[in-house]
């Protein structure tokens, strides 16, 4: 990812792109599964997952200007680098956006994330996430926002 400061949105691929693959992201430590995200409250898979990995609990968040209270001010704070003690489990039930990690080299690796993606963040890496450049193209009617579910453990 490049390092410039233009709009968080934009994709800010290096030129030439490098792109990261699954296998060092797992070296990260982070996780990527492709769910069935139109069936999310039936699917086979994301419940066997959910009992592998005990997750017990489940908030969903829509992040659209018009049903997010304080739109602009969580969009700045979602984008501020954090990490947590917990791992952090994110699965997009629709719309995308982009989850920036950093990796051994202190560098930042951007993921794009869109509708069915689901991502585990370890405990300690630091990370932020922003929309990407659609979503301010939240109106169209058979697209709500991005809605991210969280899981946790018990």
């Amino acid at each position: 990812m490049d390092e410039s400061e233009e709009d968080q949105r934009a994709p800010h691929r290096l030129r030439p792109n490098r792109a990261v693959s699954l296998e060092q992201l797992r070296r990260l430590g982070v996780a990527y599964r492709k769910l069935d995200a139109d069936n999310y409250e039936t699917d086979p898979c994301l419940k066997e997952i959910r009992r592998a990995e005990n997750y017990s609990w489940m908030d969903i968040i829509t992040i659209h200007k018009d049903k997010l209270p304080n739109y602009e001010e969580k969009i700045k704070t979602f984008y501020e680098e954090h990490l947590h003690l917990d791992d952090e489990i994110r699965y997009i039930l629709d719309g995308s956006g982009y989850f920036d990690v950093r990796d051994k080299d202190d560098k930042w690796i951007r993921i794009s994330m869109e509708k069915g993606d689901m991502i585990t963040l370890p405990a300690g890496i630091y990370h932020r996430f922003t929309l990407d450049e659609n979503g301010e193209v939240l109106s169209l009617p058979d697209r709500e926002a991005l809605v991210v579910t969280q899981y946790t453990t018990a």
